[in-house]
């Protein structure tokens, strides 16, 4: 016998949950109605915040809502990732994060979420290089004069990174082991802290991006010696790649945007078609090309794809760099 009673109440259900998909979607759709907090796991200054700057700006314009940079520096920019993670899944607050956060720090340490689970990947605005530079007073001007000195003075040279265990920590690590070398570690909490100190002279050498190596050395005060990118950047032609000294060599990196996983596809994809389109914008493509990045625009899938192939990529560098995990 039929239970009519019980199956109407399925079906009051089943139409209860359809009008409640259908009211999420029609929100989604609507997306954004206020602004959008974007969070940058650095302080102010560095790499990171001068992209977000730029796509959030262009993101409030093409979208219609203001995009609001919040910086929370610190710890690799752990403890902000993990509060993006429990943030409401709702499009108002995303990260605009790097390698660092979603494929390296969680390989070396706790890091209170999972990177593949707890997010889903929106868009790629840039990836730039990275330059290794020294202090002007330090007797080198070529990667195998330093590679030499360094061998001569064993752990007596110091270098900076934005923190320990981050990309700058890591290309320098791999870098020292590669060449046989001893140099000691000063971290910061950032990259903007770390390129000022290493420009006021308290470090000996910086493996900084190269937006913030190029900018700096107009002042005299550093000495540029090679570029971690597979080829020479076409602004310094006659900059030799780490590569050319140590086949295979090559570290870049990625900026873009990642939400909490369970934000809705509706409003995921309106995000990444955005940033896909603002990279695309003249304007942007200029400003982040005179600072070394060369625009992405690489959006859900593809950038999943593309941090699936770092993990194995970062894997094998900090094994061959010695780094344990704590």
């Amino acid at each position: 016998m039929v239970d009519y009673n019980a199956s109407k109440a399925c079906i009051a259900l089943l139409a209860a949950a359809l009008l409640a998909t259908a009211a999420v979607d029609a929100r989604a759709t609507e997306w954004p109605t206020r602004p959008v907090t974007v969070i940058v796991p650095y302080p102010a200054g560095g790499n990171t915040d001068t992209m977000a700057r730029i796509a959030g700006a262009r993101l409030g314009a093409r979208l219609g809502q203001t995009f609001i940079i919040d910086n929370r520096g610190g710890a690799n920019g752990i403890p902000a990732t993990a509060q993006v993670a429990k943030a409401a899944p709702d499009g108002y607050t995303v990260e605009f994060g790097a390698a660092t956060q979603f494929i390296i720090m969680p390989m070396l340490q706790k890091v209170g979420y999972d990177p593949e689970r707890d997010f889903v990947p929106v868009g790629i605005v840039g990836a730039g290089a990275y330059i290794l530079g020294v202090r002007a007073s330090l007797p080198v001007n070529t990667l195998p004069e330093l590679i030499a000195y360094a061998k001569a003075n064993p752990g007596k040279l110091n270098y900076g990174t934005a923190g320990t265990g981050g990309i700058i920590h890591l290309a320098s690590a791999l870098l020292a082991a590669k060449a046989g070398i001893e140099m000691v570690q000063v971290p910061y909490k950032g990259g903007g802290p770390a390129v000022m100190a290493f420009v006021a002279g308290e470090v000996d050498l910086y493996f900084g991006n190269a937006s913030e190596m190029i900018s700096q050395a107009a002042s005299g005060k550093i000495r540029l010696l090679a570029v971690s990118a597979e080829k020479r950047l076409p602004a310094f032609p006659n900059m030799p790649t780490v590569s050319e000294f140590f086949p295979g060599f090559k570290i870049t990196s990625w900026n873009g945007f990642l939400a909490p996983v369970a934000t809705p596809p509706a409003i995921v994809e309106r995000l990444a078609d955005a940033v896909a389109a603002v990279v695309k914008e003249p304007d942007v493509v200029k400003r982040l090309s005179d600072l070394g990045i060369a625009p992405s625009g690489l959006t859900t899938t593809r950038m999943g794809d593309l941090i699936a192939g770092e993990r194995i990529f970062y894997a094998e560098a900090i094994k061959a760099a010695g780094i344990k995990r704590e």
